[in-house]
């Protein structure tokens, strides 16, 4: 959840967090973040400490009071005072404006491993077809045994194709595994990520030779 009134800077956050494979829920004042908190129950929650109405500091204090909800505070800039308010309020980490999208990819990862969300998920050392090859555990690709490099909604969606084991996934299909929704999402993401895979794993993306796109079902991983 980004709790943040700048729409702009959500922009920039929900664009690079939904491209990490999270699903995003974005509120303008602290009033929408307490709503969503209690009707969405979020896995965690990045708090502008400068908000409108409720102060970032309320909002901080009042999901703690009644959650143990991983909570990230942003400050405009590398105020000590601000930041030690934040943790007092209740935050587990802070970051400050403006930041570097990876940084924050990786304070958000730590949390939730602490929180034990991603603790837990049954992971397979390899899993592969044909050529291509994926490791769960590093989140490493491979085609012909060298690496490809991938964002990490690009490995999910190669992942979920590859234990597929030929069967086609429709774009529901995808929405729901990789970016947590179904019928309510739009499928031309789906179709815009798998342009950008083909791209890295086929010779002739206009021509696939694996990355098989059925028409009027979805889309399958040939080996």
């Amino acid at each position: 959840m980004i709790v943040e009134d700048d729409p702009d800077i959500r922009l920039v956050l929900s664009t690079y967090l939904e491209d990490e494979g999270y699903r995003v829920l974005e509120a303008a004042t602290g009033e929408a973040a307490l709503a969503l908190v209690l009707d969405e129950t979020p896995d965690i929650a990045l708090v502008d400490l400068r908000l409108p109405g409720i102060h970032g500091f309320d909002v901080i204090r009042s999901i703690r009071g009644t959650s143990h909800l991983p909570i990230i505070c942003v400050t405009a800039q590398a105020d000590s005072h601000d930041v030690v308010a934040g943790l007092e309020a209740g935050a587990d980490d802070y970051v400050t404006k403006p930041f570097v999208p990876k940084e924050l990819g990786a304070r958000i990862r730590a949390q939730l491993r602490r929180s034990g969300v991603v603790e837990g998920e049954q992971q397979q050392d390899v899993v592969a077809c044909g050529p291509i090859m994926v490791r769960p555990e590093t989140a490493e690709a491979f085609k012909d045994g060298e690496p490809m490099a991938l964002s990490r909604t690009e490995f999910k969606v190669l992942q979920e194709l590859i234990l597929a084991k030929g069967r086609i996934l429709s774009r529901d299909d995808l929405l729901r595994r990789v970016w947590g929704y179904g019928n309510a999402g739009d499928g031309r993401v789906v179709d815009n990520l798998i342009y950008r895979l083909r791209s890295k794993i086929e010779q002739d993306p206009a021509e696939p030779e694996y990355l098989i796109t059925v028409r009027g079902f979805g889309y399958r991983l040939k080996a």
